[in-house]
Formats: structure tokens, C-alpha cells, sequence
């Protein structure tokens, strides 16, 4: 499997899509198929039977997942889209980095 830019609770933002320009908080990684699923956004209708959470069934609003190819990571110090990295930090642990400041990300 290959590594991912992308990790659950990163904040990301939108390239592509319908959901274009939208920011949000990474919420689950699906490696399998290189998809995300964002907070908030790319929203979808599900029309759901009555069950024992749902009562009533009827229309919930849920997110569908983005391929990560239309994600980029969002600088948590500058508040802007920036492209990853990975280094080797002093004790030798790959981490990532931002490619705008080349400060570690986390």
C-alpha cells in the first residue's frame, strides 16, 4: 500500500468537485480505495428505513468520501494549502513536512 499525504484529523481543502474550495477536518482514510471522508463536506441525501437510531427513517444528510487526489493539506500555521513532504527529523523518524515554510507538520 502506498503512503498517503492525507491523516485522519488533518484539515484539508478541496481541489476538485462540487465540493470546491470547501475546507474541513479529516474525519476517516479509506487506504483501500485512496479516499477521505471530510467533515461538512460533499454531502449526501440517504434515504434511510426507520431502526432503533432513527425512528422516524425518512432523509439524513451524510458525507460521501473524496478521492485524495482532490485533497490538499491545509498549513496549520499558515492557514494555507501547501504541499507535503517527508524528511527524516534529528532522532530519525520520518515525518512530514510543508513544502511553502518546510516546517514539520505535527
Amino acid at each position: 500500500m502506498a503512503k498517503l499525504h492525507i491523516k485522519k484529523g488533518d484539515t484539508v481543502k478541496v481541489l476538485a468537485g462540487t465540493a470546491n474550495g470547501q475546507e474541513g477536518k479529516v474525519l476517516e482514510v479509506i487506504v483501500k480505495s485512496n479516499r477521505a471522508i471530510v467533515e461538512g463536506v460533499n454531502l449526501v441525501s440517504r434515504h434511510t428505513k426507520p431502526n432503533a437510531a432513527n425512528p422516524d427513517g425518512g432523509i439524513v444528510k451524510k458525507e460521501a468520501s473524496i478521492h485524495i487526489s482532490n485533497l490538499m493539506l491545509v498549513d496549520p500555521k499558515t492557514g494555507e494549502a501547501t504541499r507535503t513532504g517527508r524528511k527524516r527529523d534529528e532522532n530519525g523518524k520520518i515525518v512530514r513536512f510543508s513544502k511553502k515554510t518546510k516546517e514539520v507538520i505535527k
